[in-house]
């Protein structure tokens, strides 16, 4: 008898969960890498062409004002899927995977979280940095469907048939394999993105049961920049428009702010423009933008072809930003808008559509968010985000704290609705009104008429500031007090002239 009750209990239970997992909303997160705000509805550049990333946009609501937490991949995913600043987990270089680390193993990702929840989770393309989402162990594996990609995937005539270019495929007169740009005579197909899309949509078309939630993650506009004469032909060289810049921009901004990116493979300014490549890159970066967004259409309308466009939260990221010639640079690893605003974007059950938010927001908000939106119990302990559902609800509701953006130790970035602050590890500092000057051009930080407002942001430098932790390496910076730093094991003294390329 009391086996029988027992059962009967059992089953009732069952029926129960499975009752609220039907109530449960799916998720869809899409993440572009390198991506910065040369997206339609945030303005970035007037040529650049997103219809299907607009149309999200229309469909629910899109921020102007968002920023990553670190302006490198790896730091800055590792925030977003375990809700933690770079700060906090002391990760700020391309190593090592946070798995590798003992004190951050156990934490609960966001699709941990939610596979918990009973969701099934899925995910193709890059999510995590590189190859460490694919070095997953049976704990995180577990109810997973997986559809791996090799970061720089890419393939056709010259390429070899391997995923990783073996050589430089294009004729552009830099010398890096990866770090390039161009047409490359290859089909769309032949592309890692576009295999990404097609599985996403293979899943959506099998009709999966239940609440799931996808991760779908796409490599371009990261470099290399190449893309099909197809897309390339959408933005005409002699009709492009370059990014608009100030020839004396960094006269008043600290020798730190070089150290941050003293010497990358990302080629500078005067490299571009003395080789005439500036257009060609900045041609390729459009180009590249709009075949990402043309496969988040196709992942969009297998969402809503097979009827789960209403009760599904979608939300679109980018990891960084990227300069194409401002600040004399072009890449990533700053703390300045170019290197660190980023579409985000949320649509679904919980969402007000048609609404553009200036408030500012993090990366770091999409975990808290999705937790809320998905009724999932509210906050969860440990995630130092706050939830947008009041901004998705209604844009105009003021945001209780800035947008914080760290690159290696102890540089940070912080992001108010009108003003950029900026400290580095030495003490110095920039401050720029970002109504009157949204292109950062005039450093305010030495004006005493400011020392209120530089007062008042210092107040969000976070108060943990871990060092690196063990096996940190690549694009790592270290400042220990005196007039040189340690830029990735090398030291660099005041009297080192800047590397011009």
């Amino acid at each position: 008898m009391f086996i029988r009750r027992f059962l009967s209990f059992l089953l009732v239970c069952g029926a129960v969960t499975a009752l609220h997992a039907a109530d449960k909303p799916n998720v869809l997160m899409i993440a572009i890498d390198d991506q910065n705000d040369w997206i339609g509805y945030m303005g970035g550049h007037p040529q650049a062409k997103t219809p299907h990333i607009d149309a999200l946009a229309a469909r629910g609501t899109a921020f102007t004002n968002a920023h990553c937490q670190s302006p490198l991949c790896n730091p800055s995913r590792t925030s977003v899927l375990t809700g933690r600043r770079p700060s906090t987990t002391g990760v700020y270089g391309l190593a090592p995977y946070f798995r590798a680390v003992p004190e951050l193993n156990d934490l609960e990702t966001m699709p941990q979280y939610f596979m918990r929840q009973g969701y099934t989770t899925y995910s193709t393309g890059k999510i995590s940095h590189g190859r460490y989402g694919q070095k997953m162990g049976p704990k995180q594996l577990a109810a997973l469907k997986f559809k791996p990609h090799k970061e720089f995937d890419i393939y056709g005539p010259g390429a070899s048939g391997k995923p990783f270019p073996p050589k430089k495929l294009v004729d552009t007169p830099q010398p890096h394999k990866l770090v390039d740009w161009g047409i490359f005579d290859h089909k769309d197909e032949d592309k890692g993105d576009y295999q990404i899309a097609e599985w996403a949509v293979e899943q959506l078309d099998a009709k999966p049961e239940g609440p799931f939630f996808m991760a779908c993650g796409f490599f371009l506009p990261h470099v290399p920049c190449y893309a099909t004469q197809k897309w390339m032909d959408m933005f005409p060289e002699e009709e492009v428009i370059l990014p608009l810049i100030q020839r004396n921009d960094r006269d008043d901004t600290p020798r730190f702010s070089w150290y941050l990116h003293w010497t990358l493979p990302e080629p500078r300014l005067k490299f571009l423009e003395d080789a005439n490549e500036w257009k060609n890159l900045t041609r390729s970066y459009l180009a590249c933008t709009t075949f990402v967004d043309d496969q988040v259409g196709k992942v969009m309308a297998a969402l809503d072809r097979n009827g789960y466009g209403d009760n599904t939260v979608i939300v679109l990221w980018s990891d960084h930003g990227w300069h194409i010639g401002e600040k004399a640079i072009t890449g990533k690893n700053t703390l300045w808008d170019d290197g660190t605003r980023v579409p985000l974007i949320f649509a679904g059950p919980g969402v007000q559509s048609g609404q553009i938010c200036g408030q500012p927001a993090e990366l770091l908000d999409i975990y808290p968010t999705l937790v809320d939106l998905c009724g999932q119990g509210g906050e969860r302990e440990g995630l130092e985000g706050l939830s947008l559902r009041p901004q998705l609800q209604d844009a105009a509701t003021t945001r209780e704290q800035p947008a914080i953006t760290t690159h290696n130790h102890d540089n940070h970035g912080i992001r108010s609705e009108k003003w950029r602050y900026i400290t580095y590890a030495d003490g110095s500092q920039e401050l720029y009104d970002m109504v009157n000057d949204p292109n950062e051009w005039t450093n305010l930080a030495g004006d005493e008429k400011y020392a209120d407002i530089i007062a008042e942001h210092r107040k969000y430098i976070p108060k943990v500031n871990k060092k690196p932790v063990p096996g940190s390496a690549s694009r790592i910076l270290l400042y220990d007090g005196t007039d040189t730093v340690n830029w990735e094991g090398k030291d660099v003294g005041p009297n080192d002239p800047v590397p011009e390329i």
